[in-house]
Order: structure tokens, then sequence, then C-alpha cells
């Protein structure tokens, strides 16, 4: 069996629709929308292809009308696409984003899975790097083999004994020093961490036509571009 994940999205049909893989099940971590031009898109093609999909922190603030509570760094550009993908979305999908859960436990081939945007006792808005030192308190009380997180932006695959945190990292906003997007792959008991490269051009030329300041739509460019973020400030909430 081969299931592909992907978290990160933000609206970035471009990377989405460049998705290389074929599978045999599609997980989607969190963060369908904000940030990107095509959050509609995005939202229809995972609700008719995905098998998982939890709610992040910028699906939730579209789905309730709530602060995403991102980093200082990011608040003014989370607020000005937020306004933007609430013009832009039916009533259908505020109500898909709202009814998405906040985790999933799921077993496959007598592998068991707990799956969540963020952290496990924090699935909207905790935030771990993959060196933090608050993994083996986050995990010792599930039933699960691999523990599937996103968030970051940023790829990792921890093992803790016979357990793995992995995070897939940003499929369509990547915070890597490179613009591929990234993904994971679980196929026949083992994870790996991959990226393929998309038109980012095409979806930068969307950015630019956002209705958004334009300071703003050019530092999302330049992290769809580069895989950084504009003064070299990388662990920072999104």
């Amino acid at each position: 069996m081969k299931i592909v994940i992907i978290s990160d999205i933000h609206g970035n049909s471009d990377a989405l629709l460049a998705l290389p893989e074929a599978y045999d099940e599609l997980w989607v971590l969190g963060d369908l929308v904000n940030y990107g031009p095509d959050p509609a898109a995005v939202i229809d093609f995972v609700k008719a292809k995905a098998a998982i999909v939890v709610s992040g922190n910028h699906d939730y603030s579209i789905g309730f009308n709530q602060d995403p509570q991102c980093s200082q760094r990011f608040k003014q550009m989370a607020e000005a696409t937020r306004r933007y993908t609430n013009s832009v979305l039916s009533m259908e999908h505020k109500r898909y984003l709202r009814h998405l859960p906040r985790y999933v436990e799921a077993e496959r081939n007598r592998t068991r899975f707990y799956i969540c945007h963020a952290i496990p006792s924090d699935s909207l808005f905790g935030y771990c790097q993959a060196d933090s030192p608050r993994w083996p308190a986050e995990i010792e009380n599930l039933s699960a083999d691999i523990v599937l997180v996103g968030h970051t932006h940023i790829p990792f695959v921890q093992s803790f004994g016979s357990r793995q945190v992995v995070n897939p990292g940003s499929l369509g906003q990547p915070k890597t020093g490179s613009p591929e997007a990234r993904y994971a792959v679980w196929e026949d008991g083992k994870i790996e961490v991959k990226s393929y490269p998309y038109p980012v051009e095409t979806a930068v030329a969307k950015v630019q036509s956002l209705p958004i300041e334009e300071q703003l739509r050019n530092e999302l460019t330049a992290i769809l571009r580069t895989g950084k973020i504009p003064g070299g400030i990388w662990q920072v909430k999104s």
C-alpha cells in the first residue's frame, strides 16, 4: 500500500496539481488555505481525492473566523490573505473547513498512525521543530507507531525508540531554502520525505494579482521563489 502525505498547501494549486506520485491514499495534514491564491481549488481537490484530512490553524481560522495565532512576523500577511480567502470561498467551502477533525488515528497494514497538524497536545497551534526536547513527552501516551505532523513547513523524520515522528514539510510554501514542493510517502512499512519542482512562476503571477499590499505580495513571492523567509528568520510560526 502506498500513502502520499502532504501538508501546508496554503492555497497553492499549482504545487498541488503537479504532485507526481500515484497513490492508494492521499493524506492531508492541514492548512489547505491562506497565503496562496487558489484556496477554493485546493479545497475542491482535497475533498475529491483525500482519504484523510485534518484541520490546520489556518483552516480553523477561516472556518470559524478566528485568529490563526501566527507569530508576529506573519500576522500582517495572515490577516491580509485571510480577508482575501474569506472573500473567495463559498459557504460550502467554509463549512467543510469547520468540520475537519483536529486529529485522526488510523491503521494500515498493521502500522498505527496518529495524524494532526501541529503537535498532539495542541493540534492546531503547538510548534515543535525536529530537535525539540518536547517530542518524547508529546508521543509517549499515543497508541501509534508513526506520528504525522506539519505546521513548521520544514520536513523531518525523527525516531524515538520504535516510534517515528514525521513532518512532510510544506507542499505549497516550503521553507527549506529551495522552492521545491515537499511531501512524504509511506509504502510497505517505510516512510520517505521527498520533493519535486512545480511551475513556481505561475503561482507567483497569481500571488502578484492578489488584492493585498504590494509589500506582502513581494514577501510571498520571495518565499515561493527561494524557500526562505525574507530577512533570514526561519523558525517562526506561520
